[in-house]
């Protein structure tokens, strides 16, 4: 009998946050440090939403870092997290099943869940890329 992984098993651990008030810029530069795509959204330590690039490409100006830069463009990385950011979560527990935070996933149309433990404090992520890496580590057993 296969054991049933759990999203504790696949999940990064304390994620890298944002609070609502930090500009698009601040969001990009962690991206690019990180290679993340994906952060969550603090607000006096209580999650209050999600931001991913895909977010962020939307906001961004295109003519940013090109010959047709305009002030107007730079202007858009001071935008706002709290402007561009997922309100409305959609959550994993850490005990459940990661075919369970899949199917979530799907049903919901998002990339990622932030997860909670019994307690209902943030204690991780899972992205579509943790669940692919799991469900690759269990073909491979």
């Amino acid at each position: 009998m296969l054991a049933v992984v759990q999203i504790r098993d696949v999940m990064t651990k304390q994620p890298i946050g944002v609070q609502p008030d930090d500009t698009l810029e601040a969001v990009m530069e962690i991206f690019r440090a990180r290679g993340f795509h994906h952060l969550v959204v603090r607000e006096r330590g209580r999650l209050v939403g999600v931001i991913s690039d895909r977010d962020v490409l939307r906001e961004r100006s295109t003519f940013i870092d090109t010959l047709a830069e305009r002030t107007q463009d730079v202007e858009t990385l001071k935008k706002r997290v709290h402007r561009l950011m997922s309100r409305k979560l959609v959550t994993a527990r850490e005990s459940e099943a990661v075919s369970a935070a899949a199917a979530r996933m799907l049903e919901a149309k998002v990339s990622c869940l932030p997860v909670l433990d019994a307690g209902g404090e943030l204690v991780g992520i899972v992205t579509m890329r943790d669940l692919l890496r799991a469900l690759v580590t269990m073909g491979a057993r």
